[in-house]
């Protein structure tokens, strides 16, 4: 049904999502930082509510009447910390919750006050609300797990194609760990511009999903604009190369014809095994072959880097052959 499952808790692709999507068809939008859509905000309430939990009143079950709810100690340990390091005493209304003062936080303040808290409370989720015992968070109403909880959040960021990341336990810009700008953009554009069209088709459906969380897929497909890259060199080129030729022996026939000088080759020898063995095995252990019993998860990371480097080095290759 073209859904992205986070876990337990589905990310579903509406019919107004998908429209959008379509209408673009092969346009690269550029990544945003600002300002946040209050949409976006919504749904990281929505994942505070599930993976934080709502504030509740009264003890908890299973520590005796004065024992607080883990969800309650956290919205607690989230809005004392803000509260110090912006020098405030509340982050909304006082007739609130520190729960409901951390959702208007969130939802009336700046770009700068909503990243704030977002670190701040996925901080918790990180590296406090995963070791709570699971009784304790079955009573704080606690239904998504930590992974999960990140996983969705990344994956909102990457679908208002907003540039950033929680990555180890951090927020952080994705111009940082990801050169969409500087990789996917320029691959793009100059494909486009040289009529590379199975090759423009290639990255645009590899950037489509990444965005979507549909990592294994991106990896496929970047692969095949590589390939498919190569293989249009070699056309024009004249230079044969076997009918079912994979990334490997085209690469070779790069190198063989001296697309890169043979005076530089000794400097391409870290690209050239990059090439060779590093893409091209990430397609055969993760996505170009039958997976039998087992399911492979690719992580987001390995989905960035592989889409980087691609991009990257189509735009050599293109390049150097207009200028052999």
């Amino acid at each position: 049904m073209g859904i992205y499952h986070g876990g337990d808790v589905p990310i579903y692709e509406t019919f107004s999502k998908r429209h959008r999507r379509l209408a673009r068809g092969d346009e690269v939008e550029p990544l945003i930082y600002d300002p946040l859509p209050i949409e976006f905000r919504r749904q990281v309430v929505h994942i505070w509510n599930s993976a934080i939990g709502p504030y509740l009143v009264g003890g908890g079950i299973y520590g005796g009447p004065h024992t607080e709810y883990v969800s309650n100690l956290a919205w607690k340990a989230i809005h004392i910390t803000l509260c110090r390091e912006l020098g405030v005493f509340a982050l909304g209304s006082e007739n609130h919750n520190e729960f409901g003062q951390c959702q208007e936080f969130i939802l009336d303040g700046t770009t700068d006050n909503a990243l704030d808290i977002i670190e701040v409370s996925f901080k918790v989720i990180d590296s406090e609300i995963r070791h709570k015992y699971a009784s304790s968070r079955q009573e704080s109403q606690i239904t998504q797990d930590a992974d999960d909880a990140i996983q969705e959040l990344n994956h909102r960021f990457l679908e208002y194609g907003l540039g950033y990341q929680f990555v180890d336990g951090s927020l952080m810009r994705m111009d940082s760990q990801y050169l969409h700008n500087e990789a996917i953009v320029p691959a793009i554009s100059l494909l486009h511009r040289k009529r590379f069209e199975g090759s423009v088709r290639g990255v645009m459906s590899a950037h489509t999903h990444y965005r979507n969380g549909r990592y294994k897929e991106a990896i496929a497909d970047a692969l095949k604009a590589f390939e498919s890259t190569m293989k249009t060199i070699c056309d024009l080129k004249g230079w044969g190369y076997p009918e079912n030729a994979t990334a490997q022996p085209l690469i070779k026939i790069m190198f063989e014809n001296e697309l890169v000088p043979a005076s530089l080759q000794s400097q391409f020898g870290a690209v050239r095994s990059l090439l060779e063995s590093g893409i091209p095995t990430l397609r055969n252990r993760t996505s170009g072959h039958g997976q039998g019993q087992e399911r492979i998860e690719v992580p987001e990371h390995i989905a960035a880097f592989a889409l980087h480097v691609t991009a990257s080095n189509i735009v050599l290759l293109v390049e150097a052959s207009e200028r052999k």
